[in-house]
């Protein structure tokens, strides 16, 4: 018969000796349990790495979120200090603004007087009773100019429009006829007479025996489309009126 041979289990002793060598103790360990310990020790060394790794990780994002949050800080105050330098930018551009305009205005206010007085002098070197005025106010649309067959302009004036004196001079009527329920006549005292007459009703502001000047208001037209005939007699002919606003107007 053949002798079985029995495997003997390999295992290790770990003693532990004082240093005073009166105390000495001796583990065995079998090689299950040593690798069961080197397992555990290496495990542990990767948990400790593992953790080492972290907190590092950890370090540097909070050092990167530091980073960010000064330069926003930073980004923050340089945008407060923009928008000081535009505030007051804006300011000085405002109040330049309204130092141009009222420069602006300063210069139209002495246009206008420089006009003005430009204007009277021009009226007071020319004869103002020669009627020279074109006698309605914003202009009022020329229906029809001067013929034989008709001995006068006429005008189209709006509802609120001024009929005018076309010089100066005295009114000598103020009346109707069979055509015009406002007929108004003024003698400028120079071989020159104009005669205003209105073919709708409308208000008059003259009277007989009134003094008046160039542009005197003589009539308020009430409505819309009132055609207004204007007529210019010198001597005792009836002439254009267009010729007398040409050469004196």
């Amino acid at each position: 018969m053949k002798q079985q041979k029995h495997k003997r289990k390999e295992s290790f002793s770990l003693l532990l000796v004082s240093n005073t060598g009166k105390d000495t103790r001796q583990f065995h360990l079998t090689l299950r349990t040593l690798r069961l310990i080197i397992v555990l020790m290496l495990l542990i060394c990767i948990t400790f790495a593992w953790n080492i790794y972290r907190s590092g990780t950890h370090y540097r994002n909070e050092a990167e979120l530091r980073r960010k949050l000064t330069e926003s800080e930073q980004q923050v105050k340089r945008l407060e200090s923009e928008k000081e330098t535009l505030s007051a930018q804006n300011a000085a551009l405002a109040e330049e603004n309204e130092l141009y305009r009222q420069a602006e205005n300063v210069k139209s206010e002495m246009a206008e007087m420089t006009e003005t007085e430009e204007n009277t002098q021009n009226e007071a070197g020319k004869d103002t009773s020669i009627p020279s005025q074109y006698p309605c106010t914003s202009g009022g649309l020329l229906k029809e100019s001067y013929s034989e067959e008709h001995p006068y302009i006429s005008i189209s004036a709006q509802a609120e429009e001024h009929i005018i004196a076309a010089g100066d001079g005295t009114v000598t009527s103020v009346g109707s006829d069979d055509t015009y329920p406002i007929v108004i006549e003024i003698d400028h005292g120079n071989g020159y007479r104009s005669r205003y007459m209105c073919q709708q009703e409308a208000n008059v502001q003259a009277e007989t025996g009134q003094q008046v000047q160039i542009r005197d208001t003589l009539i308020i037209i009430n409505g819309n489309d009132t055609q207004f005939d204007y007529q210019v007699i010198y001597g005792e002919q009836v002439i254009d009126p267009l010729l007398v606003l040409e050469a004196k107007g």
